[in-house]
């Protein structure tokens, strides 16, 4: 791949990129969250059309257009998000659009017979095939996305994206022993992890990216892990980081989990202040948005405590978080955040409905009067306040999130991932409106994968790996390094 361009309104996804891949090799693919990896990969799999650039296979130049012809040139993809059908058994997914038929009727009897074999190659004995993928845990789901992947014969070039994000360690030992066996096979495979300890079992070679550009390629044996780093964070920061914490010493602690334990979650304790940003890293699956999740009350808690204002709540569903003054504004904004197919309007006033109604009926009036005066403070670009949200941008859809909390009028708002998906000039006005808003008393936990982000915006960092906190720092003491550490597991 050489020259690769791809652009998305507001964002230069893909600047001048190049890549390349030999037979029966590991090429590891690394960068930050938002680096541009995924894009690549999605270019060479079809699933994007590149703006500029030629990819080359065997020396020829080829046009991939769709993904059904890049599985047709060997080129396979297993993507970060699963993507099975999730009311069909895993022989059903494994082999649609291509079922072994006995005259008109799909022969099950083989179906599941080979997949069978397939799963045993993987040594998956524990995957029924008429199993329905619902069924089954993520983990799994994911290890028969993989099978389904490497069911065809033809795959030549395979792309696993975060492949092992949610397997176990004996799932992670079972994949590498496969990958090996690919190699064996001639096959090439580029490997996108954000897991840093992976890489010298896995990977022959390691190209960097970094703010959708190339930034190298060198081999794993000259490799050290603090230099993959180091070629990881090495951006020119544009924004100015923040100095010193604007928080007093003496700021009361407005919320203080202890000890919270939870599937993902293995015994984290933190406090937030009054007036306090606190920023939390980590990479994907380092735990962070689950332990949100148990304090917004939209998962359940198996132990720990967790108090507001110093004193101790019960939180079991998302209204107890509410009636406590916490506000949650999920990363996922379009799925837990946005009623889509309601008016700007209804989505705002929708944890404060109680206090627009009288005798059961909603005073449309005050809805009006209350949105209008958001989207003014907000600057939402929006024809109006009967909108649909959906046909709004990425930004202005998370300024009608915001608004929504703050018509609840909380005082600990969870920001995670603020600025995902949203152009440079939202997120400038977004990162006002944080500070807008610790300056009036408010307290913010601010969750990112953006490192630059993290330490213009927070007064203290902390840092998850594995459902674990491993660090914890003041601003002035941090660095994109250190937090870099930490979240790849460093003590």
């Amino acid at each position: 791949m050489r020259g690769i361009e791809k652009s998305f309104p507001g964002v230069h996804a893909l600047d001048d990129c190049q890549f390349d891949l030999n037979a029966g090799e590991v090429h590891a693919l690394v960068g930050e969250n938002g680096a541009g990896k995924s894009t690549l990969m999605k270019v060479l799999s079809g699933v994007y059309t590149k703006d500029a650039g030629t990819i080359l296979l065997d020396g020829k130049e080829i046009h991939v257009s769709s993904v059904h012809e890049a599985q047709e040139l060997g080129i396979r993809i297993i993507h970060q998000e699963i993507n099975l059908m999730q009311d069909l058994t895993v022989a059903e997914n494994i082999y649609i659009g291509r079922e072994p038929t006995k005259g008109i009727f799909v022969d099950k009897k083989k179906q599941n017979s080979d997949t069978r074999k397939l799963l045993d190659s993987l040594h998956l004995t524990d995957i029924s095939p008429d199993t329905v993928v619902k069924k089954l845990t993520v983990a799994k789901q994911q290890m028969v996305e993989i099978s389904k992947a490497l069911s065809f014969e033809s795959t030549r070039i395979m792309i696993m994206d975060e492949p092992t994000a949610a397997l176990t360690e004996s799932e992670i030992e079972d994949l590498f022993s496969f990958i090996h066996m690919l190699k064996e096979r001639g096959v090439g495979i580029i490997y996108i992890s954000h897991r840093m300890e992976e890489l010298p079992l896995v990977a022959d070679r390691v190209t960097v990216m970094r703010d959708g550009k190339y930034v190298g390629t060198k081999k794993m044996s000259e490799l050290t892990l603090p230099d993959i780093i180091k070629m990881m964070v090495g951006r020119v920061i544009y924004e100015e980081p923040k100095t010193k914490s604007a928080v007093p010493d003496d700021a009361p602690v407005v919320l203080s989990a202890e000890h919270l334990v939870s599937g993902d979650v293995h015994d984290v304790s933190f406090e937030l202040k009054k007036g306090e940003i606190l920023g939390f890293a980590g990479l994907m699956g380092a735990g962070r948005t689950e332990t949100m999740r148990l304090i917004s009350g939209a998962d359940p808690m198996e132990s720990g405590v967790i108090k507001v204002n110093g004193k101790e709540v019960s939180i079991k569903t998302p209204q107890d978080a509410v009636k406590a003054g916490i506000g949650y504004l999920s990363e996922d904004r379009k799925r837990y955040g946005l009623c889509l197919g309601l008016a700007l309007s209804e989505n705002v006033v929708l944890p404060s409905m109680d206090e627009f109604c009288n005798a059961g009926f909603v005073n449309k009036k005050r809805v009006g009067e209350a949105t209008n005066r958001h989207i003014d403070d907000l600057r939402i670009k929006t024809p109006g306040t009967e909108a649909l949200v959906r046909g709004l941008s990425g930004g202005n859809q998370q300024k009608v999130v915001i608004a929504k909390w703050l018509e609840k009028n909380c005082d600990i708002l969870i920001f995670d991932e603020p600025t995902r998906g949203i152009d440079v000039g939202a997120k400038s006005e977004i990162y006002k409106l944080m500070n807008n808003l610790v300056e009036q008393g408010k307290s913010i936990i601010m969750i990112s994968s953006e490192l630059p982000e993290l330490l213009r915006m927070s007064d203290r960092v902390i840092v998850m790996n594995e459902g674990r906190k491993t660090g914890e720092m003041l601003i002035q003491d941090a660095t994109q390094e250190k937090i870099m550490h930490y979240a790849t597991g460093g003590k």
